[in-house]
């Protein structure tokens, strides 16, 4: 029997979870798509720095050449890209190494290792059997960096032509370019040390092939200002090779016209870097036409090309005339008798 002050409190039970609502369909999925979304993100900003580095470091290495010129006008300059997987989002250009990392193709040196003997007794190569060694020497290195095709030496009555050229394998530059390939770079930096023992002075002479530019006019990108600015590389290599300035004589860009291969004008072996090796009278030739002769050479009897003393022009003056200015020769067209 209840009680009066029972009456209407019955006991209530409540009874949570266990229910679904509209809202749990979702469930956590949303986090993981917004995570997947940050990672791609991340990985786009990635690849974009990497390519600007990229880029950055190809400029810099065009502006940066020998001769400070930009090598980026005219249709065809552009370095053509080398080595990377297929289908990289990153040019592969070939850079310039810096610090004292081993080059392509040189022997790294092991602990405890000689270093080389560097006598400081100077060379000259003069004779016939003089550049004959020295052609030799430099077959060999070349045989080293794998590069023998590429090289090759004429004994001239004045000097040694050494002709480092292109083949269908291997270039000595990037197409369209002054960068040298690894092989080139290293094999004239260990050239180097060659040509800084030796007395005689050369001639770096730079060659393209004949196939031309789209852009022809006279201010415009073209094979003079390529094969100048390959020569101008090849001898910042040798100098890099701790070669002596001063046995350079003279840098030379010839563009096309001196091809070897006259019937195709695209062949290999029409780009090229040619160093020639002066004896001492060669270089002292070429040096005397571009210098003020310091002695006259005989055109014919009683005929020489060297100009008069000015103090025996004083002394012919002043027995012409006691030092008077003798007058101008009369014109005989103003005669009186047109």
């Amino acid at each position: 029997m209840l009680k009066p002050h029972d009456k209407g409190h019955d006991q209530t039970i409540v009874k949570r979870g266990g229910g679904k609502h509209k809202h749990d369909d979702h469930g956590g999925a949303w986090k993981v798509a917004f995570a997947d979304f940050c990672l791609a993100l991340m990985c786009l900003f990635l690849v974009l720095w990497l390519m600007a580095a990229r880029n950055t470091e190809s400029l810099e290495q065009i502006l940066t050449e020998a001769d400070g010129a930009k090598t980026d006008q005219g249709k065809g300059v552009m370095p053509q890209q080398v080595g990377g997987p297929r289908g990289s989002l990153i040019d592969r250009y070939p850079m310039p190494h810096f610090g004292t990392t081993d080059e392509p193709g040189e022997k790294k040196k092991a602990e405890g290792d000689p270093e080389p003997v560097v006598t400081s007794a100077k060379v000259k190569y003069e004779s016939p059997n003089d550049l004959a060694a020295l052609s030799k020497a430099l077959t060999k290195m070349s045989s080293d960096f794998g590069l023998t095709s590429n090289l090759e030496s004429i004994i001239t009555p004045y000097g040694l032509r050494v002709m480092l050229h292109d083949t269908d394998r291997q270039g000595m530059f990037v197409r369209g370019s002054a960068v040298p390939t690894d092989k080139f770079r290293a094999l004239l930096r260990k050239m180097g040390p060659l040509f800084k023992q030796m007395e005689n002075q050369m001639l770096i002479v730079g060659h393209t092939d004949s196939l031309q530019y789209a852009d022809t006019s006279y201010a415009a990108f073209s094979n003079w200002t390529l094969s100048s600015n390959r020569a101008m590389s090849a001898r910042a290599q040798l100098l890099a090779g701790s070669m002596n300035p001063e046995s350079v004589l003279q840098v030379v860009g010839m563009a096309d016209r001196a091809p070897l291969d006259t019937k195709r004008a695209d062949a290999g072996v029409n780009r090229r870097i040619e160093l020639l090796i002066l004896t001492t009278a060669q270089a002292k030739t070429i040096a005397a036409m571009f210098g003020m002769p310091d002695s006259s050479s005989p055109l014919n009897e009683d005929i020489n090309t060297a100009l008069p003393d000015p103090s025996l022009l004083e002394k012919l003056r002043n027995s012409l005339g006691g030092g008077a200015t003798p007058p101008p020769p009369r014109d005989p067209r103003r005669s009186g008798h047109n």
